[in-house]
């Protein structure tokens, strides 16, 4: 199936088989050491003694099986070990809990690792316990600066902490706005440029033709399509434990504004997309949605969703609220590629991770998401157009890469998790979004120090 399917769907899908043996292995191994050296190495972190021909354990989630196999074909002189796991799907946490046990263990931790969380940098670049951070510092010489110079700006925000890049971002899910193209034309409506626009198109639908709607907000990632894209300081992580939250500010309350009035309109409704409601009450009636760059194959170009036909979803760039520069927008997804500090065979870790972000056979051949590394997107898009399902060009998705704001940062608890448990309840209840904004900020602020971080 051709359509654009990036990280949310691993992300959120625990399909993975489990690691087996870890338990006894564990216990096996407790009290051993880990061998590392005292002293930083030449790449900024303490290195294990190296075995040039020792091969490496990789860690994938069920979609990222695809990616070791690649690896496998184009360097079958390589030998790797490919475990599967859950990826940390559905906020599993299951990749830091399994380093845990192995940093107490001493030893047993694989080489690489995928996580389909973009937050995992915030705890992997950082010792614990007294040990020494998993993650290995990709930016002082083990990754080439011209590989990491290539990737899509912006994209490496999850992975950079103080400064120093600690994983390769493997695909994006920046948002964008799709819409319908062929009832937008017959309803005889304008495509909207600025979300002032999109609220009088959403009034306007719910006048002319009720049941169809512009998007939704049922979803825990309701926020990052929204709230980010308004610049709410709701998440702005200032350092490796601090961090900003002010969701009184004017970015917030617009966009918590514009979804209560659409809420109230009916063309916002607050239902998940993955609902069997959702596709009961609005196939066919979708005019348009915010969301992300893997809405396309996992709803409009999925049999199992809505399955809108070849011609018909046409996608534009990012909308920008009157007044602010330039349009920014969110992110909801992707997944992240990091080589641990312990591996025995960094050459060969960087050598996997550098191939499954950046190299066509792939990225381009064979990954369904968006490629982080920019090289690799250009002709991803390319290979999508060509399937002449969208009716209208892609590049707003290449425009929308470069646009995520950076000021919704990637601490190491969840905001979906936070939203889901504190707003959507509420907002499902009939309350205000405005109203609630007080109440999402203590959860947030509550959330944070509990995670141990600095306040303000």
């Amino acid at each position: 199936m051709v359509g654009i399917h990036t990280g949310a769907p691993s992300r959120r899908r625990a399909s993975a088989v489990a690691v087996t043996g870890i338990a006894t292995a564990l216990l096996a191994l407790a009290g051993c050491g880990s061998g590392e050296s005292a002293a930083n190495g030449k790449y900024g972190f303490p290195e294990a003694k190296q075995e040039a021909s020792s091969a490496i354990t990789v860690w994938v989630d069920a979609d990222r099986q695809a990616a070791a196999k690649a690896f496998q074909a184009a360097n079958p002189d390589t030998k790797i070990k490919v475990v599967t796991y859950d990826g940390s799907a559905n906020g599993s946490n299951s990749f830091r809990t399994k380093m845990q046990l192995f940093d107490r263990a001493g030893s047993g931790w694989p080489d690489v690792v995928f996580s389909s969380q973009n937050n995992d940098a915030a705890w992997a670049s950082q010792k614990g316990g007294g040990k020494q951070a998993f993650a290995a510092v990709l930016d002082k010489g083990l990754v080439p600066k011209e590989t990491l110079g290539n990737f899509t700006k912006g994209s490496l925000d999850p992975c950079t902490v103080d400064g120093r890049v600690y994983c390769l971002r493997n695909d994006l899910a920046q948002t964008v706005l799709w819409y319908n193209k062929p009832l937008l034309e017959k309803f005889g409506y304008a495509l909207p440029t600025t979300w002032e626009e999109y609220q009088a198109l959403g009034e306007k639908v719910a006048e002319e033709h009720p049941g169809y709607i512009i998007g939704t907000a049922g979803d825990a990632w309701t926020p990052e399509v929204y709230m980010w894209a308004s610049k709410c300081q709701a998440n702005d992580v200032t350092g490796p434990k601090s961090v900003t939250v002010n969701t009184g500010s004017t970015e917030c309350k617009r966009a918590a504004s514009m979804l209560d009035t659409l809420r109230d309109k009916g063309t916002v409704p607050v239902v998940s997309v993955f609902t069997p409601e959702f596709l009961k009450k609005y196939s066919g009636k979708v005019l348009m949605t915010p969301g992300p760059a893997w809405y396309a194959g996992a709803i409009f170009h999925n049999p199992e969703s809505l399955n809108v036909p070849a011609g018909q979803l046409g996608v534009a760039a990012p909308l920008t609220w009157k007044g602010d520069s330039e349009a920014v927008t969110g992110n909801v997804g992707g997944g992240t590629w990091f080589v641990s500090s312990h591996s025995k065979n960094l050459q060969a870790a960087r050598k996997f991770v550098q191939f499954v972000t950046t190299a066509d056979q792939y990225q381009v051949d064979a990954a369904p998401g968006y490629p982080a590394y920019a090289p690799a997107a250009q002709k991803w898009i390319a290979k999508q157009e060509a399937s002449k399902y969208y009716a209208t060009s892609l590049e707003p998705v290449v425009t929308a890469a470069s646009r995520v704001w950076g000021g919704w940062g990637y601490p190491t608890f969840s905001q979906e998790a936070i939203w889901a448990k504190t707003i959507t309840p509420g907002i499902t209840g009939g309350k205000s979004i405005v109203d609630l904004l007080p109440t999402w900020q203590t959860a947030i602020k509550n959330q944070a120090k509990v995670n141990g971080y600095v306040v303000k």
